[in-house]
């Protein structure tokens, strides 16, 4: 297992302001702004479909959402009869469509099940570089901390409610991080005892390469507690873009075996 490179929460390729960038499991594709165009993605083939998404999954609509251009936004309309899910909010049939903001933004598409199906969009912002004399200047990439493969599972499992995208996010207990990781990997030797060796190894080494939140209890303080720090790990770890939407897929990995 190694983190999946293919993402839009780093970014996109440099395109034309309001050019749409979306990807799932299957694919990606890159579309420029024109008045009146429209973008579908759902479970069907090509051409009904521009993007597929949850081909396997009968719980997902043929054409589950569209993505229209009109007055300079991309706006998002859902069209399949499961919940769409944002990181501030659900869509269904009923709700009104709604713009898109320049940047990233990650969907869920509600399937069979526990499963939800991640769609990444990406709408390209403002060139501003003729404000900025910098053109052949390379960008400055997120710092992106180093994980083995058996610590990202870990950090996959136990933070997925933060690369969900979910409001107040909160990681698991050892407890049923250990259940889960057992069910993914019977003959992985996961219990509470080993995971909180792991996390502890985890937050020294990356306290100590300057990590930008506390993971260190401060005993003068009397605080925070682990559970705390975990969050801190957890956040920081999403916000730097180590771990990304598309590394839910560890887990699926694991329930298809």
């Amino acid at each position: 297992m190694v983190n999946n490179p293919y993402t839009l929460a780093r970014g996109a390729l440099p395109a034309v302001p309001g050019t749409l960038h979306a990807r799932s499991v299957t694919g990606g594709i890159k579309i420029a702004p024109q008045a009146g165009r429209t973008v579908r993605f759902g479970r069907g083939e090509r051409p009904d479909v521009d993007l597929p998404v949850g081909e396997n999954d009968m719980r997902v609509s043929r054409s589950h959402g569209e993505l229209t251009y009109r007055k300079g936004t991309w706006w998002l309309r859902n069209t399949g009869q499961q919940l769409v899910r944002l990181p501030h909010g659900l869509m269904h049939m009923s709700t009104d469509p709604l713009p898109l903001a320049t940047g990233y933004t990650p969907l869920f598409v509600k399937g069979s099940g526990y499963r939800e199906h991640l769609v990444e969009l990406y709408v390209s912002g403002p060139d501003e570089s003729a404000a900025v004399p910098r053109r052949e200047a390379a960008t400055l990439p997120p710092k992106i901390w180093p994980l083995r493969d058996d610590e990202r599972l870990l950090l996959v499992v136990m933070g997925q409610h933060y690369l969900l995208y979910e409001r107040g996010a909160r990681p698991l207990t050892y407890r049923q991080t250990a259940q889960l990781l057992a069910s993914l990997q019977p003959d992985g030797n996961w219990n509470e005892r080993r995971i909180e060796y792991k996390i502890a190894a985890l937050r020294q080494r990356l306290g100590g390469a300057g990590f930008p939140y506390p993971l260190a209890h401060d005993a003068d303080a009397g605080a925070p507690w682990d559970n705390n720090l975990l969050h801190n790990l957890l956040t920081g770890l999403v916000e730097s873009t180590t771990l990304v939407p598309p590394d839910l897929e560890l887990m699926d990995e694991g329930f298809d075996d």
